[in-house]
């Protein structure tokens, strides 16, 4: 009798298991959510690439000459005008130099002068009027020299530009080739990105000589530069190492804003064929990599990974993982678990996408 009673309390105990079984599927079965697809179309999307600042010119001001630093004329960060003068080295030896080749070259004048009254008169032969003539000639070489010299002592702006700093100071003993500053021209500046091949490749097939790619930069502080440039140069050859290829886009700079050395980045437009278009709220992220719930012809919900190519506003283009034609979740992610099966409602991708404004699930 007690078998017969502990059987019967099993099977009560196993029908209400089944029961709440049945209930639990039936209850996932009547989950209803919001169902569509990707979008597939021809977009334009904004690539952004890391990118170094520098101006047209940039160069080094040194000492052509040895001697100390008499005189600065100029301050650091000042914008200096071309043959502005900058720098003076102690000029006592070279100015002494210069004079000791003019008086010599003035010797020289005045020999070959009374040479040649000689010549003239056939007191002399024309052989000691050319020895003195050519005299003279390198007496004048050497005061010209001397007056080079001479003139690597004054240290003049090349060309409009802003100073930087001063490596040294006056009264300062300088040898040959000692860095004394350095002078920019930022009336236009090289911004200098590196760009994949693939869209090197793509960027050349589209690319049209009188119709130069405009970019965008994107300062340090998030804020856009006013002032669109062009790419105008690309590298000569790849860097095996990364598979990039160095662009070179040009800005206009007249407010002088942009500095030698800034970095930030350039924004590329980029066209894309045949894109996949999905919305943000659609995706959901693990360890930083994005899924989505694709739902099979079952109507079962399954995770899976995908790569984002792009993001623009509210959307996001699919790179990988998903196919144009599949189903994906839009509402209720975080109501479902991997195979769950579920009732939707489709709506169609223009419409969602019309629509969109991300929030959060």
């Amino acid at each position: 009798m007690k078998k017969i009673l502990i059987l019967m309390g099993v099977a009560v105990a196993l029908c209400h298991t089944s029961c709440e079984s049945t209930k639990a599927e039936e209850k996932k079965e009547e989950l209803k959510l919001l169902v569509t697809s990707p979008l597939v179309k021809d977009t334009t999307i904004t690539k952004e690439y890391v990118c170094q600042i520098h101006a047209i010119q940039h160069i080094e001001m040194r000492a052509l000459e040895r001697g100390y630093l008499k005189k600065i004329y100029v301050d650091e960060g000042q914008l200096v005008k071309s043959g502005q003068m900058m720098f003076q080295i102690l000029p006592l030896q070279y100015q002494a130099e210069f004079q000791k080749a003019q008086a010599e070259a003035n010797y020289a004048e005045i020999e070959y002068k009374n040479t040649k009254a000689l010549a003239d008169s056939n007191i002399v032969s024309r052989n000691e009027l050319a020895l003195a003539r050519a005299k003279y000639d390198k007496a004048k070489a050497e005061m010209d020299l001397a007056k080079v010299h001479l003139g690597f002592t004054e240290i003049k702006a090349p060309f409009d530009g802003i100073m930087d700093h001063f490596y040294v100071r006056e009264g300062s003993l300088l040898a040959e080739g000692d860095l004394l500053t350095t002078l920019s021209d930022n009336s236009k500046m090289w911004v200098y990105f590196n760009v994949p091949e693939s869209e090197y490749l793509n960027y050349k097939t589209k690319a049209n000589n009188s119709n130069l790619m405009s970019v965008k930069l994107k300062m340090a502080n998030q804020d856009i530069f006013q002032y669109p440039g062009v790419v105008q140069t690309i590298e000569a050859d790849f860097n095996n190492e990364t598979g990039n290829i160095a662009f070179r886009a040009t800005f206009p700079n007249p407010n002088k804003l942009l500095r030698h050395g800034e970095t930030g980045n350039i924004l590329m437009q980029v066209p894309m064929k045949n894109a996949i278009i999905i919305p943000q709220k659609a995706t959901y992220e693990v360890l930083e990599k994005k899924y989505v719930f694709v739902v099979d012809k079952d109507n079962v919900v399954k995770s899976r990974e995908i790569t984002i190519g792009a993001e623009l506003p509210d959307l996001y283009v699919v790179k990988g993982g998903l196919k144009g034609d599949e189903k994906i979740l839009l509402e209720g992610i975080k109501k479902v678990r991997d195979n769950d099966k579920i009732r939707y409602d489709y709506k169609e991708p223009k419409s969602v996408v019309a629509n969109l404004k991300v929030y959060a699930e």
